[in-house]
């Protein structure tokens, strides 16, 4: 019976994290973003993050989008320094059509650092999850 379910698999579907400058508190921080690369719509995105380790954990945060458009990003949040020494996952999962996608997203613990990448979409650098 199990062998018979189709787990579709996510492609071009992306979490980063980015370096911006805050403008407001004039400092650098990261943010995360959600990466749609696809020439699909996401429908109902729903992201649940949290960070831990052996001996920490973080509070859980839930967010949710209505819609994220083809080729497009949205924040999800921004992420303290304090919490970069952790693993940092996030659970994302979306319609396209009537089909539910979900996959785990995760940074590996002092992952996010300044030596950052090229991203699909953003026009800034930053480390994309794995």
């Amino acid at each position: 019976m199990k062998k018979d379910i189709e787990i579709p698999e996510v492609k071009d579907v992306y979490v980063a994290a980015v370096r911006e400058f805050n403008e407001e508190f004039r400092a650098d921080e990261w943010n995360v973003y959600l990466i749609n690369d696809s020439n699909k719509e996401l429908e109902m995105v729903l992201i649940v993050s949290e960070g831990h380790d052996k001996k920490k954990k973080t509070s859980v945060m839930r967010h949710r989008l209505e819609r994220l458009p083809a080729k497009n990003f949205a924040k999800i949040e921004f992420i303290q320094d304090d919490v970069l020494s952790l693993n940092n996952e996030f659970k994302i999962s979306y319609f396209i059509g009537n089909q539910m996608l979900d996959k785990t997203f995760k940074f590996s613990k002092n992952s996010i650092k300044e030596s950052a990448l090229q991203i699909p979409i953003i026009p800034k650098k930053g480390i994309l999850a794995k």
